[in-house]
């Protein structure tokens, strides 16, 4: 077979993965290994001709864009506001978790000393890989998704440090002087070409020496180079290199930011589908074969003794929500970085005399699929008991306090549909406040409502200012987050009465409701008397017979959408239509009916004494 045919077979047994596990609501990891050893050791599809170190070297490449990307996501105004917990993990965490993984590896799993301290160093990440799809996967609120994201991140390049100053303490010699040599040669490879070459990047990409279009390949040749120097200094500490590189980018005030990190999730996206696929696809049955009762009780002891104890320790008296402590505890996937390094390490201890070390793969691979399939599958239902998550996303973002969508927030809590009124005139969330409603005083743009705003509990957005544009920036700034699919907005203004100088589908969002609803519309019927209505609809009054009692639809009345039986929301539009079926109850915006008026009141007579 061909290395194209094999370049694609890879490229479409990753991409189908990801997809069907999206399907089912299983991590994607995991039904990336069942493709890799399916492809790999059962079928033998997939041979690579590629030697040991030459594979390795191109993993470590794919890795490398992973960090730097994971480092993007990194914003320091997370880090103040977890801190506390964050400095915790990733200061006393690692050596905790390295210590107590190597003794479980050397008791539990058989392991000599010399490849059970290789392993513990190994398993000190917590596979950022992982962790960021499980986030969205669970709707967990800020403050525990950002210690999770954090500790993947930053412990994932600081367990392959460890690892390579252990292997090279191993094998090379030089007692600890030349160890201690070694990490300090990393801290400052890192420190100068990842800190100082990203804020040299930003400052370049900042002035235009860079025209747009080049701006994002040439930062991804421009880190692999960063991984590739700093790799010369002292082995393995790219990754460590790309990782601060990423997050010095990734805070800096750059205009572009959100392309550049639009451009490498893509990226990123791609390079796991392969990865997971590979690796996994390189295991021999023999080395699967090496799998005992010993190693399965290791695994076990990293889910429920090494992990739990190592956070308990390392959180000892933080101030932390005892929530986040016992979630933390519990969650710890391992994902590509561990699964690189054992690739890496396993053949090269074996070579060096330690025959023991053939396990080391086989063992990561075990410990990977117990700990993605455990907390992959545990993590939604324990964060919403800790009262971490939100218990589904079925709810709508409405940007824009005004009279009429304080009228539909009425509505929609009524029906126990979580809404959300955003503004940043305090005065005009008065009505929503007095009507209980809950409120968000700020900017839906800022810093500040990005770090702090919870939203993962709602579906939907709808933006009713009336700014067209103002509207049409929001709903494509949060687009990505809720899907396009589900952001709308008011329609625009028509004055201009041709729709080729409106703007496109492309640079708005989709318009809400039957297309005319515009905001002067909407306030101009509250106005006159239209209220926001409900009716539900069954086998005997379903849509035909409410058309026939409301009249034409957009013109006599509006219809605003609708929840299903089982309760949950949808907002209509022209541009996103659904059918209202019997159970549902149809949700309108119609003058309200003479039996709904309240009667007029007689001026009372008054009774003489």
């Amino acid at each position: 077979m061909n290395a194209a045919t094999v370049l694609l077979i890879i490229l479409s047994a990753g991409l189908a993965s990801q997809w069907v596990a999206w399907r089912v609501g299983l991590p994607g990891i995991v039904v990336l290994i069942a493709s890799g050893l399916v492809l790999g050791p059962v079928t033998g599809v997939i041979q690579l001709s590629l030697s040991q170190a030459e594979l390795t070297e191109l993993i470590g490449l794919g890795v490398a864009i992973i960090l730097f990307e994971g480092g993007m996501d990194l914003k320091l105004g997370e880090f103040r506001r977890v801190g506390h917990g964050v400095g915790r993990l990733t200061v006393l965490g690692p050596p905790l978790a390295w210590l107590l993984g190597a003794v479980a590896a050397h008791y539990i799993g058989g392991l000599s000393w010399p490849v059970a301290v290789v392993l513990g160093a190994i398993l000190v990440v917590t596979g950022p890989t992982v962790i960021l799809p499980l986030l969205r996967q669970a709707k967990l609120d800020k403050e525990a998704a950002s210690l999770l994201k954090w500790e993947g991140i930053v412990n994932d390049p600081v367990a392959v440090l460890l690892a390579v100053l252990t292997f090279q303490y191993l094998t090379i010699g030089g007692g600890w002087q030349a160890t201690l040599t070694g990490l300090g040669l990393a801290i400052g490879a890192a420190a100068v070409l990842g800190g100082a070459g990203g804020w040299l990047i930003g400052w370049l990409y900042r002035r235009g020496a860079v025209p747009e279009h080049l701006k994002a390949p040439i930062l991804m040749v421009l880190v692999l180079v960063v991984y590739w120097a700093s790799n010369l200094v002292q082995h393995e500490a790219g990754l460590l290199s790309v990782t601060l590189m990423g997050l010095v980018i990734g805070n800096m005030k750059l205009v572009e930011r959100e392309a550049l990190q639009r451009f490498k999730e893509n990226l990123t996206i791609v390079l796991l589908s392969v990865l997971f696929i590979v690796i996994p696809s390189q295991l021999k049955a023999d080395q699967l074969a090496l799998l005992d009762w010993r190693i399965l009780g290791f695994v076990l002891a990293v889910l429920l003794v090494v992990r739990p104890l190592t956070v308990a320790l390392a959180t000892l008296g933080a101030p932390m929500r005892r929530g986040d402590k016992l979630l933390l505890g519990w969650i710890a996937p391992r994902g590509i970085v561990a699964a690189a390094t054992a690739g890496i390490f396993g053949p090269a201890l074996a070579a060096a005399g330690y025959p023991d070390a053939i396990k080391l793969l086989p063992v990561t691979f075990a410990v990977i699929i117990g700990t993605v399939l455990a907390h992959g599958l545990t993590i939604g239902p324990l964060a919403r008991r800790l009262g971490l998550a939100a218990k589904d996303d079925n709810g709508l973002l409405i940007v824009g306090s005004t009279p009429w969508t304080c009228a539909l927030a009425q509505a929609l809590k009524k029906l126990e549909v979580e809404v959300l009124v955003v503004d940043g005139a305090y005065h005009r969330l008065k009505g929503a406040r007095m009507a209980g409603v809950g409120v968000y005083y700020g900017e839906i743009l800022s810093e500040h409502a990005e770090h702090t705003l919870e939203t993962q509990h709602l579906s939907h957005v709808l933006c009713a200012t009336d700014n067209d544009f103002y509207n049409a920036l929001v709903c494509k700034a949060l687009g990505r987050r809720f899907g396009n699919h589900r952001t709308f907005q008011l329609v625009t203004a028509q004055a201009a009465g041709e729709d080729m100088k409106r703007l496109t589908l492309q640079q708005r969002g989709y318009f809400a409701f039957d297309g005319n609803a515009g905001y002067e519309t909407l306030h101009q019927q509250l106005s006159d008397g239209w209220t926001v209505q409900v009716t539900n609809l069954s086998a005997t009054f379903g849509w035909a017979e409410l058309k026939n009692r409301l009249g034409e639809p957009g013109k006599a009345w509006q219809l605003l959408g609708g929840v299903e039986p089982d309760g949950t929301f949808r907002l209509y539009s022209k541009e996103q239509r659904f059918k209202l079926e019997p159970g549902w109850k149809a949700i309108y915006f119609a003058p309200q009916r003479p039996a709904e008026r309240e009667p007029e009141r007689k001026p009372t007579e008054q009774k003489s004494a």
